[in-house]
């Protein structure tokens, strides 16, 4: 049952907050919470509707693709559906940057300048403007309901972006305090801090947790080891998302907090792409995103079959992201939810093409075919695996409190690495006192030089 001071402030005062931004964040959530439950058949003529358009709108406003369109002889006629959108180039980083100043809309209002983390590669700069915001504040919104929390139920959120932690001024404080909502930095995390995060925990008492599930995990994992029970909180739900979410993190994170863990997905590029429902599917946000899948060399796959994830977001009118590549390995499923709603589902997502790994025979595979070697051992508390080339990689290891890795250990690495591998390939071992996360603040567990 929601309380007297979240219905405050959902009703009242965060709607007060979003109109002072200029934000149209309460009527887009509005229209998405009766527009989740039409049927999957009606979404997609929407959708295909919103996207002649937005394409009509973007080939007036902004200059390069109304340089783009002239180019290929191509008018908004041309894009009457999702299907047609193979008639376009894929956007990417390099193009973002090589033509930043004609994707912006002569039509723009305010815009803001973000820039990515730039854990996979090198950072991306872009542009935010009022239409996007609003859109993705809504859609994180729509899905934090799904769950029977709301604004202003007391969340703590475990960040570790630069963006956030440096907007810590004095109005910021004042919003997160009116909405019950905590702030703690992922950077660093030692085994004090993480002691010191379950003691703001117990102290808070938050009916929902947001983050990196890495750090969520190693909390869980202490908590755990310590014999500190989190179950009694009052949690019910741990909104996790920014990273690849690996089965064993979802197991410690439940077992630990009593809580079921919510997995996002998306990027501050793309956007806020698929939030999982209590039902279990990740339901693409259908109303503002057209997701495509692709294979390696570029062409639409069959629902079901993996690819690349190819987005476009059809509320990015100053400053357009059309067929733009994630990088992001995923497939669309071809079975409905059991909850009911029609939004289209993303399944098997599986990070990065860089969280992969290549075996000397030029087999791809998952990363976690490594990954599950490691959490078979006793002994590591944390790790890292580099793919430096085909033919050598490199795996940090931290020891557990109180643990040595043994030479039998460091030998089952090896041997597992090498049946996976090949024999051929050199696998080093090194043993170090920790493991730093990006510069973003997240943790990779994977990092391959080698696929692309």
């Amino acid at each position: 049952m929601t309380g007297i001071y979240t219905r405050l402030v959902s009703t009242l005062l965060f709607p007060l907050h979003e109109r002072l931004k200029k934000h149209d964040t309460v009527a887009i959530k509005a229209q998405l919470e009766k527009s989740q439950w039409l049927p999957t058949e009606k979404i997609m003529q929407t959708q295909a509707e919103r996207l002649q358009l937005f394409i009509g709108k973007i080939i007036e406003d902004v200059p390069y693709y109304k340089a783009l369109f002239d180019e290929l002889g191509l008018s908004s006629s041309d894009i009457k559906s999702v299907a047609d959108l193979h008639k376009l180039p894929f956007l990417d980083k390099p193009t973002i940057r090589e033509n930043y100043s004609a994707l912006k809309s002569n039509q723009a209002g305010a815009v803001s300048s973000f820039t990515t983390g730039g854990s996979s590669g090198t950072p991306l700069t872009f542009l935010l403007g009022d239409e996007r915001v609003s859109h993705d504040v809504a859609e994180k919104w729509r899905a934090t309901r799904w769950w029977d929390v709301d604004i202003g139920d007391k969340e703590i959120v475990a960040w570790g972006s630069p963006i956030e932690l440096g907007a810590q001024d004095k109005v910021r404080i004042l919003r997160d305090k009116l909405f019950r909502s905590t702030l703690i930095p992922a950077f660093d995390v030692d085994e004090s801090k993480l002691l010191g995060f379950i003691d703001r925990i117990k102290g808070i008492e938050p009916q929902m947790l947001f983050g990196y599930p890495s750090v969520f995990s190693l909390i869980a994992k202490v908590a755990l080891s310590h014999n500190i029970d989190l179950t009694q909180l009052g949690i019910k739900v741990v909104f996790v998302t920014s990273e690849r979410l690996y089965p064993y993190q979802r197991e410690v994170i439940e077992k630990a907090f009593g809580a079921p863990v919510a997995n996002g997905y998306g990027s501050r590029d793309a956007g806020f792409i698929a939030h999982q429902c209590p039902s279990g599917s990740m339901h693409i946000s259908a109303e503002d995103l057209i997701v495509e899948i692709i294979d390696k060399d570029g062409n639409v796959v069959a629902d079901g079959e993996k690819g690349e994830i190819v987005i476009t977001h059809m509320a990015t009118s100053d400053f357009p992201f059309v067929r733009y590549r994630t990088g992001d390995i995923a497939a669309l499923d071809t079975k409905s939810c059991a909850c009911g709603r029609g939004l289209p589902v993303l399944k098997d997502i599986e990070g990065r093409t860089t969280d992969f790994v290549v075996a000397a025979n030029g087999t791809m595979m998952h990363g976690l075919a490594l990954i599950y070697i490691l959490r078979e051992l006793d002994g590591i508390e944390e790790f890292k695996i580099i793919q430096e080339s085909k033919l050598h990689t490199r795996v940090d290891i931290v020891p557990a409190k109180g643990n040595s890795i043994s030479k039998e250990i460091t030998d089952d690495i090896v041997s597992g690495f090498k049946a996976r591998l090949g024999e051929e390939v050199v696998v080093d071992v090194e043993i170090v006192t920790e493991i730093a996360a990006e510069k973003s603040g997240k943790f990779r567990y994977v990092i391959s030089k080698v696929a692309s």
